[in-house]
């Protein structure tokens, strides 16, 4: 690596991947960003004195590349990741139940006590969901054909009823792709449950971030591209990007520059539109991935109201509630995040509010009786792609087919769903690309006559 120009597209987490990849390989980095920070769908905003993430970004033991990058920002310590895989299930009316794997066995014996003692199914939904879970491991999530075939449908080839369907595999499957299982591929759902569940007995605990996202990403990543001597632009949007004799032309707000290589990492409307047509002749195809909302609703209560660090709920206009209160304030604050939301997306946010604020009253009775400092709604329009099935034919590989030009995002063929950890591996992917490219390039200006 000669020090070539190299420039990263979208400064999100893929994009921060990238750019850090290629920078401790020798290439000078610039990375334009058209949000004010770096972060992408992962930043912060102020409200008041409070600091307010878009989204509630859990991970798992499994994000092994993410977690990595979190060590590589120095920002490890912002996040609690749990010892056990624990998660309180809350239905009105009677105590929380907590779903937590043993210790004492391997996978996937670790989840059968889990799954025996599951008090929101029968007896005979229980055993039915085991024989579920050990069928769900012979499932190949990088087999084609299980993309083609909806997890709603193999779960009720698989025995599974209804009520089991709802209280135990959705439960998961809309958080994790944000789509319920009759809308969900089979092979991402696999993934998911196979990866972060099945396969190994660590592989699900969850991890949450404790500092802001902003803390947690796009601040550090800024400082430490900038300290490797790498060049980041923030507040400038790419209008176009042009091959030019083996090299690209990028002409953006304030800042125009030549790139000897190229890293787009951006979300998939705004690539298709980017690219240059002779680099992916069939990324119209890529609209074809669509998009998927998420709604928060945002409650600050003048007291605490739960001792819970967060839950899920069944039955309940709340899907999963997470404490963000900040060290050292008063009161609490919650913040409830309702995945698959089409249905919700066009609510007014006043009706939003209260009917979450009831279904949080009915479930913690002590938010009944307390005051109400504050309560506001965030909305994700584009927060995923839809990870239906079918979805694979429509997520392009990080190489395109113009040398030099690579894809990078959540949304590109990983073989992960639409996840950090989908990002940063599909940002690495991407500069590995480019590297390559680079590497063989030099090769042939430097081989001997």
């Amino acid at each position: 690596m000669n020090g070539e120009q190299v420039c990263v597209v979208g400064g999100g987490l893929a994009g921060i991947a990238a750019a850090l990849r290629l920078v401790d390989a020798g290439a000078r980095v610039t990375l334009l960003e058209a949000r004010p920070e770096l972060g992408g769908a992962t930043y912060s905003f102020r409200r008041g004195d409070l600091v307010v993430d878009t989204g509630q970004h859990v991970f798992l033991r499994c994000y092994r590349e993410y977690r990595q990058l979190l060590d590589q920002l120095g920002t490890s310590g912002g996040a609690h990741l749990q010892d056990v895989f624990a998660v309180p299930i809350l239905r009105v009316g009677v105590p929380p139940h907590l779903l937590t794997r043993t210790r004492r066995l391997p996978a996937p014996a670790h989840l059968l006590p889990a799954l025996i003692n599951y008090r929101p199914l029968r007896v005979g939904q229980r055993i039915a969901a085991i024989r579920g879970a050990a069928a769900l491991r012979g499932v190949d999530p990088d087999d084609p054909a299980n993309d083609e075939i909806s997890f709603g449908d193999w779960l009720t080839r698989h025995g599974q009823d209804a009520p089991t369907v709802r209280r135990l595999w959705e439960l998961i499957c809309v958080a994790a792709l944000n789509a319920p299982p009759h809308r969900a591929s089979l092979a991402l759902a696999a993934r998911v449950f196979r990866t972060g569940l099945l396969d190994r007995a660590d592989a699900g605990d969850i991890g949450r971030p404790t500092v802001p996202l902003s803390e947690l990403h796009g601040e550090p990543a800024g400082a430490l591209l900038r300290e490797r001597g790498g060049t980041v632009h923030t507040g400038v949007k790419v209008r176009e990007i042009v091959p030019d004799q083996g090299q690209f032309q990028i002409t953006a707000d304030r800042v125009r520059l030549t790139a000897d290589a190229v890293v787009l990492a951006v979300p998939h409307p705004q690539a298709a539109r980017l690219v240059p047509a002779q680099a992916a002749p069939d990324r119209e195809r890529w609209a074809g991935l669509g998009a998927a909302p998420i709604i928060n609703v945002h409650v600050r209560y003048q007291r605490r109201v739960t001792d819970l660090e967060f839950a899920a709920a069944l039955d309940n206009p709340v899907q999963w509630v997470f404490d963000r209160t900040p060290p050292g304030s008063t009161g609490q604050y919650l913040v409830t995040s309702i995945s698959a939301a089409e249905p919700l997306l066009r609510t007014p946010a006043g009706r939003l509010g209260r009917a979450q604020l009831d279904a949080l009253a009915d479930l913690f009775p002590a938010a009944r009786r307390t005051p109400v400092r504050d309560v506001f709604v965030t909305r994700e329009p584009r927060a995923t792609f839809r990870q239906g099935p079918g979805t694979r034919r429509d997520r392009p590989a990080a190489g395109t087919r113009l040398p030099g030009l690579a894809l990078a995002g959540a949304w590109t063929d990983t073989g992960w769903p639409d996840t950090m950890e989908g990002a940063v591996r599909s940002g690495r992917q991407a500069a590995d690309v480019v590297l390559a490219h680079l590497g063989s390039r030099s090769s042939t200006t430097e081989a001997p006559t």
